[in-house]
């Protein structure tokens, strides 16, 4: 009996510790500016979809909902930029589009571009694009690898160029909607 009860104060404080250490683990790492930018995805998604950026689809009962929020001008470039390509992975709030593997016309090998965001601001240094390129063998034996290219220069100014313009337009939206009318 006493055996019993050792095993079940040693069970019950290994389920303590491991809860311990699970509920410490829960906290949120930003590293955007938190009086600006809340880190919760749902509660940034629905703040856009209130301020009219962003699109939500309901399904008829209501209980199905997709919602993409359009507010970051760097996301919707990117997306705008790659959209000659197909997309594998694109996670708003993980800040990552990453498409899927293609080839050019003539080209046996096989590329993939992936493009991270590491800030909602439009700088150089907001996003990180990164070319993996895959060669396959006859017999189906690939190699991947990561390279450096012209192509990840040319896409990341392409990109800041078009969320530049886009910042540009949505500045210009909200000065015409704030304008008061003179009658």
């Amino acid at each position: 009996m006493n055996y019993l009860n050792y095993i079940h104060k040693f069970f019950l404080t290994v389920v303590a510790i491991n809860l311990i250490l699970f509920l410490q683990s829960c906290s949120i790492w930003d590293p955007a500016d938190a009086r600006k930018v809340s880190p919760n995805s749902k509660e940034r998604v629905k703040k856009n979809l209130e301020e009219g950026k962003g699109i939500t689809f309901g399904g008829k009962d209501n209980n199905t909902s997709y919602q993409f929020a359009t507010s970051n001008p760097m996301w919707r470039a990117t997306l705008e930029i790659l959209d000659f390509l197909p997309l594998a992975n694109v996670d708003y709030s993980g800040g990552i589009v990453s498409t899927d593997w293609y080839n050019e016309t003539g080209d046996p090998d096989e590329y993939k571009i992936t493009v991270r965001f590491l800030t909602n601001e439009i700088r150089t240094d907001g996003i990180k694009i990164i070319v993996h390129k895959r060669k396959c063998e006859l017999n189906k034996s690939c190699k991947i690898k990561k390279i450096s290219s012209a192509l990840e220069k040319e896409l990341q100014f392409a990109i800041l160029k078009k969320a530049a313009i886009f910042e540009k337009n949505d500045k210009k939206k909200k000065k015409k909607k704030k304008r008061p009318e003179i009658r």
